[in-house]
């Protein structure tokens, strides 16, 4: 069941009757759209329908967009679009080696989310105490992106919230891979080596016996960083194709 018709926009409500495959507003038949605004063939006999398997859901969920877009609103869109494009290049572009990407201003509003894993997972114990900063700067745009795909089903600004992932995971790498030299300046002016243990990625691998493995688990948080950074330039970039055609005339 669908909860906002595609069409009409209408939030359905519990207390509607009839099918729950038809908007109780306009009357479109949900399954019928689905198949005619994605090309879905019919299916053969004795087999279920395409748009109730869990590929077919997705694929609407994710590439959904509303109809009736005001223009303005469409070309921000692509003004934005843009300006996170080169922006989003330009951290693929940064060596994780060179700590340049800490310089950022990125990197500052990540730190706020780091801070404050480390205070959220503390009833977790030690260890989770340590990587819950990691975990906080992580998981902080994974919400974003659910909660813009499920509460507002804003699927370019959830395409924004994967290119935040992306980066605050690039953002990770340095940290990582500095988990042995502990030369990285820290919060409270201080390194590793100046004071042993408060390092959180030392502390981690340790923990785990990976520390000699500090520079091959920097360069995984990079590439699947940077992977995800050109998926959220697809995803958003086929999201405003998508809407182009919602434009209203």
């Amino acid at each position: 069941m669908y909860k906002t018709c595609p069409e009409c926009d209408y939030q359905r409500r519990t207390t509607d009757q009839g099918s729950p495959d038809v908007c109780p507003r306009c009357g479109l038949i949900f399954s019928k759209w689905m198949r005619t605004r994605f090309q879905v063939e019919s299916p053969a006999p004795g087999k279920s329908e395409p748009a109730d398997s869990l590929f077919q859901r997705l694929k609407y969920t994710l590439l959904y967009v509303p109809s009736n877009i005001d223009p303005l609103v469409f070309y921000g869109r692509v003004l934005l679009y843009i300006l996170f494009m080169v922006w989003g290049w330009q951290f693929i572009q940064m060596s994780f080696a060179t700590n340049a990407i800490g310089a950022s201003f990125m990197h500052n509003v990540n730190l706020v989310f780091h801070e404050a894993g480390h205070w959220i997972f503390r009833p977790f114990g030690e260890f989770m105490t340590i990587l819950g900063g990691t975990l906080g700067q992580l998981l902080m745009p994974l919400i974003v992106i659910i909660a813009l795909i499920r509460q507002n089903h804003d699927n370019f600004g959830a395409s924004l919230g994967l290119w935040w992932f992306a980066q605050s995971m690039m953002d990770v790498a340095p940290y990582a891979n500095d988990a042995r030299a502990g030369q990285l300046m820290l919060l409270g002016g201080v390194t590793g080596q100046d004071m042993p243990g408060v390092h959180d990625w030392h502390n981690i691998l340790s923990v785990l016996g990976l520390l000699h493995h500090d520079h091959r688990i920097a360069a995984g948080f990079d590439l699947f960083g940077e992977l995800s950074m050109w998926l959220s330039f697809v995803w958003g970039g086929y999201i405003l194709y998508l809407q182009r055609r919602e434009i209203q005339r």
